[in-house]
């Protein structure tokens, strides 16, 4: 991608929200349980390429989860906090990663739009400097700048 220029693309919400954000792209899937300290939003998964990086008001972008299904209740409160993403875009549905989005919602009232995009889009988005998510009820666009 050169230039700043604005990319859309078009996207599956997962949950709806709006967002935007410096992309921060996962070199290797990650465990929300024992892989991320919900009180700083650091990643703390020692064997993680990205181990010490902090997530927080970050579009995360991910290829997919990587279990535990207690890793839900761990993303609802880091975005709770305000240390968790502030949007999260994946190449593969990952309902580990949609619930702790949609708990956030339901208990907090705090919003972590989830989109699911085309595995063509996906060389456009590692590149992404930035991210808006606008994620509608079924349908969402996302910028890349």
């Amino acid at each position: 991608m050169t230039g700043s220029a604005a990319v859309p693309i078009a996207a599956i919400t997962l949950v709806p929200g709006t967002s935007d954000g410096p992309a921060f792209v996962l070199q290797e899937p990650l465990s929300f349980w024992g892989g991320l300290d919900a009180t700083t939003g650091e990643i703390t998964d020692r064997w993680h390429p990205q181990s010490r990086a902090i997530l927080a008001g970050h579009v995360l972008v991910m290829e997919s989860g990587r279990g535990s299904s207690s890793g839900s209740s761990v993303l609802a409160e880091a975005i709770r906090r305000g240390t968790g993403p502030a949007g999260i875009v994946m190449l593969t549905r990952d309902a580990i990663v949609t619930v702790g989005a949609m708990i956030a919602v339901e208990l907090y009232d705090v919003s972590c739009p989830v989109v699911l995009v085309a595995a063509a889009d996906w060389p456009t988005l590692v590149t992404a400097k930035r991210l808006t998510l606008d994620a509608g009820s079924q349908r969402a666009t996302l910028t890349v700048r």
